[in-house]
């Protein structure tokens, strides 16, 4: 089964894609509701792809994702991670690009955009 680690703070949309992508999809859901957690988790597990939000409290998913890039292991370094956040103009985009994430998605997340991206990583 696949291993999706999400990292959101916002428990309402925890909730809706745990259960979109474990019942339509089938993925292994596990949630961080923080970026220290999510580095922890990333550190004691092996995931297929992380879904990662951008505006979190203490680290933003930037900086996280500088620090999942930075890891001994090269199989958890080099994790695809997808951002998600409001903030959808362009160079919002090549920010996320820029901290080492492999694609930026908008939130409100539409199913339509996910599952393909999460398909083009998988």
């Amino acid at each position: 089964m696949t291993q999706i680690l999400l990292v959101e703070d916002d428990l309402e949309i925890c909730e809706i894609l745990q259960f979109y992508l474990l019942k339509q999809s089938n993925y292994n859901v596990t949630v961080a509701h923080s970026s220290k957690e999510a580095r922890m988790l990333t550190g004691l597990r092996n995931y297929d792809l992380i879904l990662m939000d951008i505006q979190m409290p203490v680290m933003n998913g930037y900086d996280a994702a500088r620090k999942i890039r930075r890891l001994d292991d090269p199989q958890k370094a080099n994790i695809p991670i997808i951002a998600m956040t409001a903030n959808a103009f362009s160079e919002d985009k090549q920010a996320a690009l820029d901290a080492g994430m492999n694609d930026h998605i908008a939130k409100p997340i539409n199913m339509s955009v996910l599952v393909p991206t999460l398909r083009k990583y998988l």
